[in-house]
């Protein structure tokens, strides 16, 4: 018995030292920009769901999606969608210990996709590319300034990346001499394997909006099985290039159908189901959550003034006073 004790105590440290050196998972939740400042009463509901991180996400406006200026930081913005309205946001965050993820955007007049953003001329696409050098630069400045964790520096510029490669390898090696933490960049569901540039950054950005499911009311079991066709491609390219995978956006509106289109956003959806946000919610936690190659991600969207917002008429991808906001609060908790 005596001869025991030492392999058994060894084995009982290195188990130990196992579990305890499981890198934490990026818990978080994309931070609505707003018209006015927040406080510690905001960001209470955050901590409350075991969230550790938050994306803050300034934007820049393109009046339609031929128009290749980008218009940002102007007073006509909510404070929210600035600079400094995007640092007060930091600030007050890091005060309750949640990290940040600076996640820059770009929204286009009547609510185009970004990923179709193509210019017709050169000269066109000069001017887009100083604009949106502009643009990202200002927060990558932001970013460093006030030591944020992770920049994400594009969300969802598929024609943008694919016409002009060279203007982005340019780009990050302009971010990296401004800001010093870890990139990031935020891909489309069906845009990522296509990414040119994954070798450059710290991890594989994926908005990941995946069809799972065409059942009305998608169940747990569906869910899980519609996952079986898209996890062997995000891990083969996280092997492939070595990085970790980060959900830059996930999530599921509590409607009908949530797993079979869960990019659309159109208010003609309109039948609340808030089983099916809770089943297909559920899923992708025990689909990832667990991968070691998986780094986390930001669930979309949360509000600010969360007891206004959301709730059980709410037919929107917000999980807030939802039965899926207890889903992600229990998995906030066993990987936080």
């Amino acid at each position: 018995m005596k001869r025991l004790k030492l392999p058994i105590l060894c084995l009982l440290v290195i188990c130990l030292w196992s579990c305890n050196s499981q890198v934490e998972k990026i818990n978080g939740v994309s931070f609505v920009a707003s018209r006015g400042t927040v406080d510690e009463s905001h960001i209470k509901p955050v901590v409350a769901v075991n969230a550790n991180y938050a994306a803050i996400m300034p934007f820049g406006f393109i009046r339609n999606i031929e128009n290749p200026e980008i218009i940002f930081n102007t007073e006509r913005q909510w404070f929210g969608e600035r600079r400094d309205g995007a640092k007060q946001y930091i600030e007050a965050l890091r005060a309750q210990n949640i990290k940040v993820m600076l996640k820059p955007q770009i929204w286009i007049g009547r609510g185009d996709f970004t990923g179709y953003m193509d210019m017709k001329t050169e000269e066109e696409w000069k001017v887009l590319e100083e604009s949106y050098s502009r643009f990202i630069l200002e927060y990558a400045d932001l970013a460093e300034e006030i030591k944020v964790p992770i920049l994400c520096i594009g969300t969802e510029l598929e024609k943008f990346i694919d016409r002009r490669p060279e203007y982005w390898n340019t780009l990050i090696t302009n971010i990296k001499k401004i800001y010093t933490g870890k990139l990031t960049y935020a891909a489309n569901w069906d845009e990522f394997k296509r990414t040119p540039f994954w070798g450059q950054l710290d991890f594989i950005g994926l908005d990941a909006y995946f069809p799972v499911c065409e059942l009305q009311t998608p169940t747990y079991e569906t869910s899980m099985k519609g996952w079986e066709k898209h996890k062997p491609v995000i891990k083969e390219l996280s092997e492939k290039y070595n990085k970790p995978v980060l959900f830059t956006e996930f999530g599921y509106r509590s409607v009908d159908y949530a797993g079979k289109q869960p990019w659309r956003y159109d208010r003609s959806m309109d039948q609340v189901n808030m089983e099916a946000q809770v089943n297909t919610t559920k899923a992708l936690f025990e689909t990832f959550w667990k991968e070691e190659w998986f780094a986390g991600g930001f669930v979309w969207k949360w509000f600010i003034d969360h007891n206004k917002v959301g709730g059980m008429d709410n037919s929107q991808f917000t999980p807030q006073n939802k039965p899926a906001e207890d889903i992600i609060r229990q998995y906030y908790k066993q990987t936080g």
